[in-house]
């Protein structure tokens, strides 16, 4: 990816090719730290492998890939927890701070899943993510506490919606 601005950024159904560099992407010790609500091992791909295939199989789930100028740069989901609709996204640290995130979740909102309220979670000191979603329109509702595998702790947490 060259250096420059952004050209082009797509949104498109997973394949399994995408899988192997979804597991590279979220074996970053800094990126599993700063979501913090990861997998307790990154490293086993055996789970990394049936986690993916479960929530493939979900069908409320919806989930994108993002291509960015022609390469996988990350992914792009929904889901439901407890009745309500979620965002999530993981972006390969290769490409942090670049606005893909931003663009990429824009546009999955836009186009993939308008349901409103839409809500998301993210870990307290998690600025940067933090960013993204309320660049995106999403705003504070709360704030809770829950285990963090990746810190092996109890964390802070926020949780964010978006109405419109």
């Amino acid at each position: 990816m060259q250096n420059g601005p952004i050209r082009d950024l797509v949104l498109r159904d997973v394949v399994e090719d995408d899988l192997p560099l979804f597991f590279d992407y979220q074996l970053d010790p800094g990126a599993n730290h700063m979501a913090a609500f990861t997998a307790r091992d990154p490293t086993d791909r055996e789970a990394f492998t049936a986690h993916w295939n479960k929530i493939l199989a979900e069908p409320t789930n919806i989930i994108r890939t993002i291509v960015c100028d022609g390469r996988v740069v990350g992914s792009v989901s929904s889901y439901e927890q407890s009745g309500k609709p979620e965002v999530t996204y993981w972006i390969g640290r290769a490409y942090w701070g670049k606005g893909i995130a931003t663009r990429a979740l824009t546009a999955f909102l836009a186009h993939t899943n308008t349901t409103r309220p839409i809500y998301a979670r993210v870990a307290k000191d998690n600025v940067g993510s933090r960013r993204v979603l309320e660049k995106c329109g999403f705003r504070v509702i709360g704030e809770m506490k829950g285990f963090a595998k990746a810190r092996g702790e109890e964390i802070e947490e926020l949780h964010l919606e978006l109405r419109t």
